[in-house]
């Protein structure tokens, strides 16, 4: 919480009549109606892309459900600034499109741009939330609903999404707080949030003061969020009522309607990943040099040193605080359980300069992995927390009624229900640290590289076939890793 400490300090660091010019200014309403649209519209994208790509690839009949799977997580592997670069790269009349079928595009910007971009690089945040739950449903509930007359259609609205609840909130959840903490996509884009805003103020106009109140007044909305997603789960119970054994499910036959599924997840791959992929692709063949290659390998393993620690980290440090606020709910852990997200809805520039100032100096490798830790550790809590709302805590009292201690009991019961979702959260951090670029760019060592460095410092410089080939390594390297997470998963 010393973010926080440090951010209300400087806030209140100016004399009375400027305090009021920060906190009542015009700019402030217009940037919350843009932050606002903006984070709405991803979210109603996001649940339109991702709700029925899950679904396809945990219950219906088709053939590749795991590859599909990898394909419709790759985009979380493009970093947002580059999935913007390259739809920028598109338009225009010196665009790649134009350069390959002699017809221009418009351009994307503003809103649109910034809507497309964000929701195709969040949509994979709900659809691996999603997959998770959807793996762990009961196929004796659908079974049921089937034997008491609904058709498939009225089983998935009845008694698929109202299980669905968890992984629906703390999906969108994170969605939000991404939409809220961004600046590469749009500042690209020119579009003014409040995070664009804040960017700005901290690095370009020099004013930290009216910058902290830009980054509390985030806090401010991420803390609404916070409490309706609250009131939301407060009287969630999805586990079994009676006695039983769930068993493996039966896949839905698709019949006639198999092939519009294989479309809907191809089309999904090739404007999510394809289209973006190709487009640095030829950046990088337009003006390739070999001399681009000498720092790759440095920053391949400067990216992995820190987001491997970081991911392992923040899978392990979420069982407690689902633990207790799933298990022992009351106002005080249901606040304990909160504080992840509160330190996820800090800006990362904000975050970072805070620590800086708490150190006193510039960070090291120690301090970057403990910041990613805390930065990242809500997204680690939702994949974890889905699995834990559906497992009945009836588990462990069978176990300590057979003698186990509160400790086995957990670890013999609950901990292997546990896994899929932490494999989940794993990948989910590994890759948002891979991608990591304020926390990194300041809180590294002098001259320490990593790929989201070497991306942003070219194309900064509208250098994009330099920042090819650091933009391929996270996109493959990533890749690779989640294909291995769900490789272990049940279909």
């Amino acid at each position: 919480m010393i973010p926080l400490g440090y951010l209300i300090a400087k806030a209140f660091d100016v004399e009375g009549t400027a305090l009021v010019e920060n906190l009542f200014r015009w700019r402030n309403a217009k940037l919350f109606l843009n932050t606002l649209l903006l984070t709405v519209g991803v979210l109603i994208v996001d649940i339109l892309l991702a709700t029925p790509a899950a679904w396809l690839t945990t219950h219906a009949d088709l053939r590749g459900k795991r590859v599909f799977s990898v394909l419709c997580a790759l985009p979380l592997a493009i970093p947002g600034y580059v999935m913007a670069l390259a739809l920028l790269g598109l338009g225009g009349n010196n665009g790649i499109f134009a350069a390959l079928f002699g017809k221009s595009l418009p351009r994307l910007s503003g809103y649109w741009g910034a809507l497309i971009a964000l929701s195709f690089y969040t949509s994979p945040y709900l659809f691996l939330n999603l997959r998770t739950a959807l793996l762990g449903l009961d196929p004796s509930l659908e079974e049921s609903a089937r034997s008491l007359g609904y058709r498939q259609w009225g089983v998935f609205i009845r008694v698929v999404l109202p299980q669905l609840r968890p992984a629906f909130y703390a999906a969108g959840l994170l969605i939000c707080l991404h939409v809220l903490g961004d600046f590469g996509v749009v500042s690209l884009m020119r579009y003014e949030t409040f995070s664009y805003a804040l960017y700005i103020e901290y690095n370009m106009a020099f004013n930290h003061n009216y910058a902290a109140w830009l980054a509390l007044v985030l806090l401010a909305f991420t803390g609404c969020l916070l409490y309706l997603e609250t009131r939301l789960l407060s009287k969630v119970a999805l586990h079994r009522a009676g006695h039983g054994t769930s068993r493996h499910r039966t896949l839905i036959p698709l019949r006639e309607w198999k092939s519009i599924g294989y479309l809907y997840l191809s089309l999904l791959f090739i404007t999510t990943v394809m289209i973006p992929a190709a487009t640095v692709f030829i950046w990088m063949f337009r003006e390739f040099e070999v001399s681009a290659l000498g720092g790759l390998l440095e920053a391949l393993i400067g990216s992995v040193s820190v987001a491997v620690p970081s991911a392992v980290g923040c899978a392990v440090l979420a069982v407690p605080f689902t633990y207790v606020g799933v298990r022992y709910s009351s106002r005080f852990s249901n606040t304990l359980a909160r504080i992840p997200y509160i330190v996820y809805a800090i800006p990362p520039l904000a975050f970072a300069l805070s620590i800086i100032f708490f150190i006193g100096s510039r960070g090291t490798i120690i301090v970057l992995i403990c910041a990613c830790i805390l930065h990242f550790l809500a997204e680690a809590i939702g994949p974890v927390r889905s699995p834990l709302y559906q497992a009945s805590p009836h588990l462990e009292e069978a176990a300590r009624s057979l003698g186990c201690s509160p400790f086995q009991a957990f670890f013999r019961t609950l901990f292997p229900l546990l896994t899929r979702g932490m494999l989940i959260a794993t990948a989910l951090v590994f890759l948002a640290t891979m991608k990591e670029l304020p926390l990194t760019f300041l809180l590294r060592p002098p001259e320490y590289e990593t790929l989201a460095v070497n991306v942003w410092d070219y194309t900064n410089e509208a250098m994009f076939a330099q920042a090819a080939p650091y933009a391929f390594v996270i996109l493959l390297f990533s890749a690779l890793f989640v294909r291995i997470l769900i490789r272990k998963e049940e279909v």
